[in-house]
């Protein structure tokens, strides 16, 4: 069996897609994955399961619509694939400086790192960082200036935004650990 984390992109976000997180467990569990736990209550999933993570992923996306009544992408990886990810962060990403937001951007597949530079464009200097990393961006910005930059809005807003899930340094270190 294999461990994997399942990120939920929209779920219990302003109100909609409302997923009570016991619930989730549970259905998770009647797919038959083992190990199940969730954290946080926006769509954050650990589990095990001997399938693929297309597998796992199919799986989840039609139990969302069956159980839940609405659709929402969902991205599965291996624990070691995030595991990967978080050694390759960059120095200036996930810092003690409480003035600097650090998040994780996730690309869902069949979107790659250039489709989302061409759709959003190039941070600000001085207010916002990226770096790309396999499916996944850096992205740190100052927090009293988040409104000028670029990224803000268009990672929600832009076409691309559907083929995004965002979690924070701190989410997605947590869920490393778990």
């Amino acid at each position: 069996m294999k461990r994997y984390v399942a990120f939920l992109r929209g779920a219990n976000v302003g109100g909609k897609n409302t997923i009570p997180m016991k619930e989730l467990k549970k259905r998770f569990e009647e797919l038959g994955f083992k190990e199940v736990k969730t954290y946080l209550n926006s769509g954050n999933a650990l589990f095990s399961s001997s399938d693929s993570a297309e597998r796992c992923t199919d799986k989840i996306e039609s139990m969302m619509r069956s159980c839940f009544g609405f659709a929402i992408p969902v991205l599965c990886m291996p624990k070691e694939a995030l595991e990967d990810i978080l050694q390759n962060a960059p120095a200036w990403w996930g810092g003690a400086d409480k003035e600097i937001y650090d998040n994780l951007i996730f690309i869902m597949p069949p979107a790659a790192f250039s489709d989302v530079l061409h759709e959003i464009g190039e941070p600000k200097e001085g207010l916002e960082r990226i770096e790309h990393y396999r499916n996944a961006i850096f992205w740190s910005f100052d927090r009293k200036e988040y409104r000028k930059t670029n990224w803000w809005s268009k990672t929600a807003s832009a076409r691309i935004g559907g083929k995004l899930t965002i979690r924070t340094a701190n989410t997605v270190r947590k869920l490393a650990g778990m």
